[in-house]
C-alpha cells in the first residue's frame, strides 16, 4: 500500500519505518525542514534501539522516504496517518491545533478517496472534528470521498520497534466497511488480535490504557510508603501480587514515579475529558498526586541523609525518564536536579544516551561526566534515577572507593540491600 505519515516524532517515525518494513511504500512528512534533511542523511532525531538500522534498510530498498511536501504525499497515498504532537494546555487538555492544521492541509490536497487515520493520542470525539474539518475544506471539490478512522499506537520508548512488530493488540476504530477492510488488510502481516470498533471507543481505549497503567504505578508507590513505615519489602509485595494472573507483575515497580511524554499528558487529558462530560475522575487525580509526591519523597531522602545540602557534591546516574531512550520530557531527573541546585548542591551527572539533550536543560549548572565512576568521584551521595542496565553492573567496590562517603540513594531499587551492605555502602531505596 502507499502510505503517508504526517509527523516524524517518536510515533510517526517508528510507525512509518515499520510499515515500510512490512513491504509498504511510505513517505514520512514533517514541516521541520532541518529534521527531514537530517533523516535523508540517515541522522536520527531520537535514540530508539534498532531504529537507525531499520530506516537505513528501508531507504536503501526505496520503500521509505522523507519529505516536507505534504501535497505530494497526500496525492500519492491511499492511507494518511496523522502522527503529530498533541501537547497539553495549561489546564491539562490536549492541544489539537496541529491535528486540525494537518486535517485542513490533507483536505486541500485530496483529489480522490483517502483514508485519514488518527494515530496521535487524541481525546474522544477528535475523529468527528477531523471529519468536520476535512468536509468544510473540501466544499469546493465535488465527489471526493474519504473516511476518518482511529488506530491508536501502543509503543513503549526503548522497545518501540518490537512493540510495533509484536503488538498485544491492534485497535481499529472506523465507521465504514471500506475503512475497516483497508486497515485490516494493512495490519494483517502482524498477525495480532484485532479490536475493531467505532471511532469513539478506539479513542477512549488509548487514554484508558495509559491511565490504568499510570494508576498501577501509583498504587505500588503508595504501597511502598506503607512498606517503609512497617519494615516490609515492596519488591516482595509486588512479586506476590504479580503472580496473580488477574494482576500481573508489569508496572508494579516502586520508584520515583512515571514520566515521559505519554503518562503525565494522557492522565491529565483523561481527567479533562471526563470533566467535560460531567464526571469527576477522582481516582486519576489521586494517581497524579501520588506520582508527584514520589519525587518529593526521594528528594527528602537525600536531604535527610546529608543534613545540609549546600556545597555537597551529589552524583546523579540517569537522566532520561526511562532506560532505552534519550527522552527527557517530564523526566523525574529534571525536578530532582533543579531542586538540589536551588539548595546549593554541586551536581555531577551521567546517562548513557541523554547527555546531549540534557545540556539543553542544565547548561553549565551541572558537570557532565563520561561514566558512572566519574559521577561518583568525590561525591557525598550517589543517586540512581534511571534504571539503565549498565548501572546494575557497576563495580560496587570501585564506586565506594571513588566516593567521599559511601551513600547510595536508589530511586529504582536496582540493587539488593544485603549486597550493598556487604560492600560497605549505606544504601537507601524505595519501600524497603
Amino acid at each position: 500500500m502507499n502510505i503517508a505519515v504526517i509527523g516524524t516524532g517518536y510515533v510517526g517515525l517508528v510507525t512509518g519505518t515499520c510499515f515500510a518494513e512490512l513491504g509498504n511504500k511510505v513517505v514520512c512528512v514533517d514541516s521541520n525542514r532541518k529534521k527531514i534533511d537530517n533523516l535523508k542523511k540517515l541522522i536520527m532525531p531520537i535514540y530508539e534501539p534498532g531504529l537507525e538500522d531499520l530506516v537505513r534498510r528501508n531507504v536503501k530498498e526505496k520503500r521509505l522516504n522523507f519529505s516536507v511536501n505534504i501535497k505530494s504525499a497526500v496525492e500519492n497515498s491511499e492511507i494518511i496517518f496523522i502522527c503529530v504532537n498533541t501537547p497539553p494546555k495549561e489546564n491539562g487538555e490536549a492541544d489539537l491545533t496541529f491535528v486540525e492544521n494537518v486535517a485542513k492541509e490533507i483536505a486541500l490536497c485530496m483529489d480522490s478517496y483517502r483514508l485519514i487515520v488518527d494515530k496521535s493520542t487524541v481525546p474522544v470525539e477528535t475523529g468527528k472534528w477531523v471529519e468536520h474539518t476535512v468536509k468544510i475544506n473540501l466544499k469546493r471539490k465535488k465527489n471526493v470521498e474519504f473516511d476518518v478512522a482511529s488506530s491508536p499506537e501502543f509503543l513503549r520508548e526503548g522497545s518501540a520497534i518490537y512493540d510495533f512488530m509484536h503488538p498485544d493488540r491492534i485497535v481499529i476504530g472506523a465507521e465504514s466497511r471500506k475503512a475497516k477492510d483497508i486497515l485490516i488488510r494493512l495490519y494483517k502481516p502482524l498477525n495480532a488480535p484485532l479490536v475493531v470498533t467505532d471511532i469513539k471507543s478506539a479513542e477512549l481505549i488509548k487514554h484508558a490504557s495509559n491511565s490504568f497503567l499510570a494508576t498501577k504505578i501509583s498504587f505500588i508507590n503508595a504501597v511502598s510508603r506503607l512498606c517503609e513505615k512497617v519494615g516490609a519489602d515492596t519488591t516482595k509485595v509486588a512479586e506476590g501480587m504479580g503472580l496473580d494472573r488477574r494482576i500481573g507483575r508489569s508496572f508494579l515497580d516502586a520508584g520515583i514515579g512515571y514520566g515521559g511524554s505519554c503518562f503525565p499528558k494522557d492522565v491529565s487529558a483523561f481527567i479533562k475529558i471526563a470533566e467535560k462530560n460531567g464526571y469527576d475522575f477522582s481516582l486519576l487525580r489521586e494517581t497524579e498526586r501520588i506520582n508527584a509526591e514520589q519525587i518529593k519523597l526521594f528528594i527528602k531522602k537525600i536531604e535527610d541523609s546529608l543534613w545540609i545540602i549546600k556545597d555537597k557534591l551529589i552524583g546523579v546516574l540517569g537522566l532520561a525518564f526511562k532506560p532505552g531512550t534519550d527522552d527527557l520530557r517530564n523526566a523525574p531527573s529534571i525536578e530532582i536536579i533543579n531542586t538540589l541546585i536551588l539548595e546549593g548542591a554541586k551536581i555531577r551527572v551521567f546517562d548513557p544516551q541523554a547527555m546531549q539533550k540534557a545540556q539543553e536543560f542544565f547548561g553549565d549548572k551541572v558537570k557532565f561526566c563520561k561514566n558512572a565512576y566519574e559521577a561518583a568521584k568525590g561525591s557525598d551521595c550517589l543517586t540512581i534515577v534511571t534504571e539503565w542496565d549498565e548501572f546494575k553492573e557497576m563495580d560496587l567496590a570501585r564506586i565506594k572507593k571513588e566516593m567521599r562517603q559511601p551513600l547510595v540513594i536508589d530511586g529504582r531499587n536496582i540493587f539488593d540491600p544485603e549486597q550493598m551492605r556487604k560492600n560497605g555502602i549505606r544504601y537507601l531505596s524505595i519501600g524497603r
